[in-house]
Order: structure tokens, then sequence, then C-alpha cells
């Protein structure tokens, strides 16, 4: 199951060095997504970070332990590679 992290609506998703994700939203349709960040651990925050923009423009966070997340991830880097 996902875990989502919801911003506040409207809310910019942080730029300063501190995490961006406080909590991690779940039940979010692949389909719906239309972006996909992944923001490594390293001096601004501790943790892996997943920020998937949807495609209505809201911005959520998900917990990158998910195993749909890892899902997600490995498919977007195996596109990558692909190119």
């Amino acid at each position: 199951a996902l875990t989502p992290c919801a911003l506040p609506a409207g809310a910019p998703v942080a730029a300063e060095l501190r995490c961006q994700c406080l909590q991690t939203v779940q039940g979010i349709h692949l389909k719906n997504i239309q972006n996909v960040v992944v923001t490594p651990p390293g001096p601004h925050c501790e943790q892996t970070e997943v920020i998937a923009t949807l495609k209505n423009g809201q911005e959520v966070c998900l917990n990158p332990e998910a195993p749909l997340v890892k899902r997600l991830i490995n498919k977007m880097l195996n596109k990558d590679s692909a190119n």
C-alpha cells in the first residue's frame, strides 16, 4: 500500500535544506501520476523522498518503501536506461 504524503493544497514543495515530505499518501492510482521525482538522501534530508506530480497539478509524497512505489521507480529507471 502506498503511504501518501499530502502537501497542503497549493503549497509549493519546499526548496529549503530540509525534508520536503513530512508525510506520505497512499492509494494514488498510477494512471493519475504525471511525473515522479526521486530525491536521494543528502545533507538536506536523511531519507529518500518520492514526490509525484498528479495530472491535476497536485504534488504528493509517496512512501519509497511501498512495493508499488518501488515498482514505479524501477519502471522509470528501466525506461530511462532504454533511451
